[in-house]
């Protein structure tokens, strides 16, 4: 899990200001591409109280989420980041792949503000860990300073 961190991180040289959607694109292709068992991953971004879609890897996404639907909007409203072991059974659920069954949500938190979120799925019940959790919150963390201009 540690080389994951590793990897998001040579891509991005600290001395160095990258665009917003290269930062999250790459990110996203690299988790895609490294961590196994998922069958989506990427990025919503919040404007007017609205998550719209963001770089992304898997098969086309709702590209709106109100801030009172879903995972998504759950961890957005709350601020929180959020494993769910079963999505079939969480209230509100929208399924944009009938082929998720667990999801994992980190809110990107900047200057105490709801940035946007990094949402991931996985085609299998009680995929993620708190071990993910902190693995990905560790790669939002890392992130932050190249999207914060």
């Amino acid at each position: 899990m540690n080389n994951l961190v590793r990897v998001i991180n040579s891509y991005f040289s600290k001395d160095e200001d990258y665009e917003l959607m290269t930062v999250l694109s790459n990110t996203s292709a690299i988790i895609y591409q490294l961590y196994d068992n998922i069958n989506w991953v990427g990025f919503y971004l919040l404007k007017d109280d609205i998550l719209h879609l963001g770089p992304f890897q898997g098969k086309p996404a709702c590209m709106k989420i109100p801030l009172n639907k879903g995972v998504c909007g759950y961890s957005a409203r709350n601020k929180k980041s959020i494993i769910v072991n079963d999505v079939h059974n969480f209230e509100g659920h929208i399924a944009c792949d009938s082929a998720s069954n667990s999801e994992l949500v980190i809110p990107i938190i900047i200057n105490n503000t709801l940035f946007g979120l990094l949402d991931i799925d996985s085609p299998s019940f009680n995929r993620f860990t708190d071990d993910d959790l902190l693995m990905f919150q560790t790669i939002i963390d890392s992130i932050i300073p190249h999207i914060k201009k």
